[in-house]
């Protein structure tokens, strides 16, 4: 199994599939994303999913049938199992020059093509878990790419073993690989009917024996101020700089929580990105919180900023949006604890102890549990994802593929 797991993950790394933030004129975001869901369309049909094909989105499809009797295929739910085939805006993945390093023993990690990258073990105490593993890296001028292109390579190397293994008995299951999961609009355009599946997983998550169950409730505000823009030789009493607007409105923030301040399940307000001039300024936010009453708080804390900062700056137009992104999974997921309890006492079979665990972000699969596919999300194995820094242990892989061999037994035992 490690030889053909390894070959499909370097295969896919090295395909360059950098999704792009921002763009609305296109679906997906980048073109090149559909390079590798091309080829996983060519080798899902050489596995012998003769149904596989990629739509015009980039959605890639297929069906791998159950090999029970009719009957029995009847009762099992089918199962869906998703990946998605970009990566991450923030750090390159062109190029991508995967690195082993054999038989880890507990050192820091130099990567190779630029070495004030280090992977140490006092900021990844995880390394201390995985010695004697061998591991995988980028040779640090670009991320890896394990997410998620792991979880891509354990739905892959875990269909090539059911095909080779007959006597593992499962239900139909229905595999998808999505476009632009990173920018949050992997779902925009993913038909949930023609997926067909009753229940899903995404295999996207990180640590090995994790199954996460639970997001952030997310938002997104954007401050857009209007000033007034003069000569700066004559604008006294006239002048009105949008930008000292928006660096009042980021220093009302600074005693509120933040992702460089919480941990578990605390929220935070994230000021991104601030862009304009003297004219027009813009400045983003990040709202998240697990919990519903965090975010009414929050949103209503950054209404008073802007109440408070039109009231100092009369003559500018201070304008806050507040959109909704995604809702906290776990909400719709405890409406059939199946979902769940399956994907644990898969872990539990492997070998490994599972550990339930939230998401500081999102998936695909927050997205999907309030369209009618309750979709909790799977380990891969990696670390440092969207880093330069990124690493995987090739038997965190393969414990990964081994989850999702007993899940679809589950499946079929409890319902047959």
């Amino acid at each position: 199994m490690q030889s053909s797991l390894l070959d499909r993950f370097y295969r896919y790394v090295k395909i360059d599939t950098q999704s792009q933030e921002d763009i609305e004129d296109r679906y997906p975001s980048t073109e090149k994303q559909k390079d590798l869901s091309l080829l996983l369309v060519q080798e899902l049909k050489e596995l012998g999913l003769k149904d596989a094909e990629m739509d015009q989105y980039g959605y890639v499809m297929a069906t791998l049938p159950g090999n029970l009797s009719k009957e029995e295929n009847k009762k099992v739910p089918v199962i869906g199992f998703l990946g998605h085939v970009d990566t991450s805006p923030e750090v390159s993945g062109k190029d991508v020059k995967p690195c082993m390093h054999h038989n880890y023993q507990g050192e820091d990690i130099q990567l190779s093509g630029d070495s004030s990258q280090i992977i140490s073990v006092s900021e990844n105490p995880e390394l201390m878990n995985n010695i004697g593993n061998d591991i995988i890296t980028s040779d640090g001028t670009t991320l890896l790419g394990a997410d998620d292109k792991a979880g891509i390579a354990e739905i892959m190397t875990m269909l090539e073993r059911l095909q080779e293994n007959p006597d593992i008995k499962h239900g139909n299951i229905r595999i998808g690989f999505t476009p632009d999961e990173e920018t949050g609009n992997g779902t925009a355009y993913f038909d949930v009917i023609q997926f067909g599946a009753d229940f899903a997983y995404t295999v996207d998550g990180s640590s090995v024996g994790e199954i996460e169950n639970e997001t952030f409730n997310a938002a997104s505000a954007v401050f857009k101020v209007a000033g007034i823009n003069v000569h700066p030789g004559y604008a006294k009493n006239k002048l009105v700089n949008a930008l000292r607007v928006i660096g009042d409105i980021i220093l009302e923030l600074e005693g509120d929580p933040s992702p460089e301040t919480t941990e578990n399940r605390e929220g935070y307000l994230h000021p991104y990105v601030a862009e304009g001039g003297v004219g027009e300024a813009m400045l983003k936010i990040l709202i998240r919180d697990f919990d519903k009453r965090g975010m009414d708080d929050k949103a209503q804390r950054l209404r008073t900023i802007q109440q408070n900062v039109q009231k100092k700056y009369p003559r500018a137009s201070v304008h806050l949006d507040i959109q909704d992104s995604y809702q906290n999974m776990k909400v719709k997921l405890d409406e059939d604890p199946r979902v769940v309890d399956y994907a644990m006492e898969a872990v539990r079979r492997s070998g490994i102890e599972p550990k339930l665990h939230l998401i500081r972000g999102g998936t695909d699969g927050a997205k999907l549990c309030f369209i009618n596919l309750l979709t909790p999300n799977i380990f891969t194995g990696g670390q440092n994802f969207h880093s330069k820094q990124e690493w995987i242990p090739v038997q965190a892989m393969e414990k990964a593929v081994e989850t999702l061999l007993q899940l679809v037994q589950i499946w079929k035992e409890n319902n047959v």
